[in-house]
C-alpha cells in the first residue's frame, strides 16, 4: 500500500500521520491525481510537455468558516474525487508526496 493510501486510511481513523496538515477555515488539502504518461494513441509526453492535473483526492478538510457570526460547514469531504482550476492553491510536498492547499471556493466540483 503506497504512503498517500495509508496516510489517507490513518487520517480519517483520527490518526494524524507525520507532516500531515490539518486545515484551518475554509481550506482543503488535495492530492492530485498523477499526470497522463501517454496519449491514448500510445505516444508517449515528455515531463516537459505534461498538463498540471485539475483533479485529485480530498485528504483533508478544515473546520469551516464564520461568516456574519454564523458558521458555515464544508461541503467537500474526505475521500471527494474534485476538480479545482488550473492555477489553484499553494503546492507543498509532505513526505515526498504532492499536495495542494486551497480554499475550498477554488474547487469547481466534485466527481
Amino acid at each position: 500500500m503506497s504512503a498517500s493510501k495509508t496516510n489517507l486510511i490513518n487520517h480519517k481513523r483520527g490518526v494524524q500521520p507525520m507532516g500531515m496538515i490539518k486545515p484551518l477555515s475554509d481550506r482543503v488539502v488535495v492530492q492530485p491525481d498523477t499526470a497522463d504518461e501517454k496519449t491514448s494513441s500510445g505516444i508517449i509526453i515528455p515531463d516537459t510537455a505534461k498538463e498540471k492535473p485539475q483533479k485529485g483526492t480530498v485528504v483533508a478538510v478544515g473546520p469551516g468558516k464564520v461568516e456574519n457570526g454564523a458558521k458555515i460547514d464544508m461541503t467537500v469531504k474526505e475521500g471527494d474525487k474534485v476538480l479545482y482550476g488550473k492555477y489553484s492553491g499553494t503546492e507543498l510536498s509532505l513526505d515526498g508526496e504532492d499536495y495542494l492547499i486551497m480554499r475550498e471556493s477554488d474547487i469547481l466540483g466534485v466527481v
